[in-house]
C-alpha cells in the first residue's frame, strides 16, 4: 500500500509541475469567465448558453487534460526508462499502472475544479440584452490569478520553490476566495432588479462531466502503455466522438436484439449519461440520486479500461 500512494502522490505532483498543465487549467477557467462578459443576444437565453459553453470547455480541457497527462505520467516514462527504473524495484506492474491512474485522476480533478469555480462565477456573471458586463466581479478574478502568479514567482526567486506547482495551488485558493468572496459580499443587479446569484446547480453537472473524464483518463492510459501523445489523442477523440453517437449507431439495433450491436453499444461508454446541461434550464435540477447511479456506470467502465491497460501493460518490453 505505501509503495502505490507513493507512486500516486509522486504522479499527482510530477503531473501538477508541468507547465502544460498550469497553461491548461489557468487559459480554460480564464476562457470560462471571459465568455460571461461578452453579450449574445440570445433572446434572453444569454445565461444557459454560458452555462453550457462552460460546461463544455470544461469537458473539452479536460479530454486534452487526461490525454496529455496521461503521455507524460506513462508513455514518456516507458520511453526515458523511468518505468523500468521502478518496476526493478518490488513494484508489480498492476500497482504501478493503478498508482499512476491515481495520481492521473486526482490531477484532473484538480483541474475540473478550477474550472468548475469560474464557471460558477461565469453562470453569475451572465446577462442577457437588457444587462450589463459585471467589470468588478472579471477584474476581481483576473486580480486573483495575477496574484497568484505573482507569489509563485516571488517564491521561485526567494525560497528556490517551484514556480509553476504554486502557481496551480496558488490559482486554487484565490479564485476560490474571490468567488466566494463576490458571492457573499457584492451584490450586482441584472436587468429588471434580478439579483445575479451563483448557480449552485453546476455543481452536480461538473461532477458527472468529472465521471466522463475519469473514464476518458483510464482510457488514455491504457492507449499509452503502447503509444505515444498524438496517437493517444487520436484513439481518445475517436472513442469520444463514438459515445456520444452510441445511440444513433447502435441502440436501435440493440433493442431489436443483434448482438453485435449489443455488444458494442455496452463496449462503448455513452457520455450521454454524463451530459446534462439541458436540465439545468426553467428552474430544474439534477438529482443526487442520478449522480450516484452514474457513478457505478462509471466504475463499471474504469474496471474495463484499467483491466485493458493492465493487460497491454503486463507483456510491454521496457528496454
Amino acid at each position: 500500500m505505501r509503495q502505490f500512494l507513493s507512486i500516486a502522490y509522486n504522479t499527482f505532483m510530477e503531473l501538477v509541475r508541468q507547465p502544460i498543465f498550469l497553461l491548461l487549467m489557468t487559459s480554460s477557467s480564464g476562457f470560462c469567465v471571459f465568455i460571461a462578459a461578452v453579450p449574445y443576444f440570445g433572446f434572453g437565453e444569454d445565461p444557459k448558453l454560458v452555462k453550457d459553453m462552460s460546461l463544455a470547455l470544461m469537458l473539452l480541457s479536460g479530454l486534452f487534460g487526461a490525454v496529455l497527462c496521461a503521455s507524460s505520467s506513462v508513455a514518456q516514462e516507458i520511453r526515458l526508462g523511468t518505468a523500468l527504473t521502478v518496476l526493478s524495484k518490488p513494484v508489480s506492474r498492476v500497482t504501478f499502472l493503478l498508482g499512476k491512474y491515481v495520481g492521473l485522476a486526482a490531477s484532473l480533478a484538480l483541474m475540473t475544479y478550477a474550472n468548475l469555480v469560474a464557471a460558477l462565477l461565469a453562470g453569475r456573471m451572465a446577462f442577457d440584452a437588457y444587462g450589463d458586463t459585471d467589470v468588478r466581479s472579471l477584474s476581481l478574478y483576473a486580480g486573483a490569478v495575477l496574484l497568484a502568479y505573482a507569489l509563485a514567482g516571488f517564491f521561485n526567486f526567494f525560497l528556490r520553490r517551484g514556480f509553476v506547482s504554486d502557481a496551480v495551488f496558488g490559482h486554487i485558493l484565490f479564485t476560490t476566495l474571490t468567488v466566494l468572496g463576490i458571492h457573499f459580499f457584492i451584490r450586482d443587479e441584472r436587468s429588471f432588479g434580478e439579483v445575479a446569484n451563483v448557480d449552485w446547480r453546476m455543481v452536480p453537472a461538473a461532477v458527472l462531466i468529472l465521471f466522463a473524464l475519469l473514464i476518458l483518463a483510464a482510457a488514455a492510459l491504457a492507449c499509452s502503455t503502447r503509444l505515444d501523445t498524438v496517437p493517444t489523442l487520436a484513439v481518445c477523440s475517436g472513442l469520444f466522438l463514438a459515445g456520444l453517437m452510441s445511440d444513433y449507431f447502435f441502440k436501435s439495433a440493440a433493442d431489436s436484439g443483434a448482438i453485435w450491436a449489443r455488444f458494442l453499444y455496452a463496449l462503448t461508454p455513452n457520455w450521454q449519461q454524463f451530459w446534462l446541461a439541458d436540465a439545468l434550464e426553467d428552474k430544474k435540477s439534477i438529482p443526487w440520486s442520478y449522480v450516484a447511479r452514474s457513478a457505478v456506470y462509471m466504475a463499471s467502465c474504469l474496471v474495463a479500461a484499467l483491466s485493458a491497460g493492465i493487460w497491454l501493460f503486463e507483456d510491454r518490453e521496457l528496454n
